[in-house]
């Protein structure tokens, strides 16, 4: 065998890293982009990360948290473990990232309802919306986030309770602004409307029928005006 050969033969039966494995030879954690397996094609570390939580998200819907591995989610995302594993390092901690974003997402889009108008009962109407909207939105978000089977983790619990405690705090806020309330009651008032609007955009999305998003909540808000507006001073007929 002649030297030169025997550099390339070193070379094939050189051990493939991880690195090579992802296909970009980056270094497990680094800021730079990252390869699709098998394509060859680059994706800044915020485009991949991304797509590797749209892809998880997905699996999770589709298989809950215990019946869904690290390797399925790669394969779905079209990459390679290593690179899944460069953006999270564990099944739990990529789960907690959805579910965290999925919080936020909901917590945003109350706080967002409240603030569209002056109009209390057009705010309970824009508020009971926001989560007819969560619930009918990215596919399993909402079973996520009220429905999940790891609710026994810490880490879990924590962003579930964030998501109901920070839009109870906004409601709050709201009522005891504008109704005259003192916080024990208007709180209160605003965990009712909270349940209300939760089970009852959960139950529509559950259990199909002819009444569309804006009848629904329609319905569910004047039911929830007809006993907090009795309280507001600044009803609207």
């Amino acid at each position: 065998m002649t030297e030169a050969a025997k550099r390339i033969d070193a070379t094939s039966l050189a051990p493939r890293t991880p690195q090579d494995e992802a296909g970009g030879g980056t270094a497990l954690g680094s800021d730079t982009n990252d390869f699709e397996l098998g394509r060859g094609t680059r994706l800044p570390r915020n485009k991949r990360r991304a797509q590797l939580l749209t892809a998880a998200q997905e699996i999770f819907a589709a298989n809950g948290y215990h019946a869904t591995a690290m390797d399925e989610i790669a394969e779905h995302a079209g990459v390679s473990k290593p690179v899944l594993y460069q953006h999270f390092p564990g099944k739990l901690e990529l789960y907690i990232a959805l579910l965290e974003e999925h919080v936020d997402e909901l917590i945003s889009n109350v706080r967002t309802a409240l603030a569209s108008t002056p109009d209390n009962k057009h705010r309970v109407n824009a508020a009971v919306g926001a989560y007819f909207d969560f619930v009918n939105g990215r596919t399993g978000a909402y079973r996520m986030v009220f429905e999940s089977d790891l609710r026994g983790d810490a880490q879990v619990q924590r962003a579930v309770e964030r998501a109901t405690t920070d839009i109870v705090d906004a409601l709050t806020d709201t009522i005891t602004a504008d109704a005259g309330l003192d916080s024990t009651r208007a709180r209160l008032l605003a965990a009712g409307l909270v349940g209300l609007s939760q089970v009852s955009a959960r139950f529509w999305m559950e259990n199909p029928s002819s009444i569309d998003r804006d009848e629904a909540v329609g319905l569910i808000s004047q039911l929830a005006w007809r006993g907090i507006g009795a309280g507001y001073p600044l009803q609207h007929s």
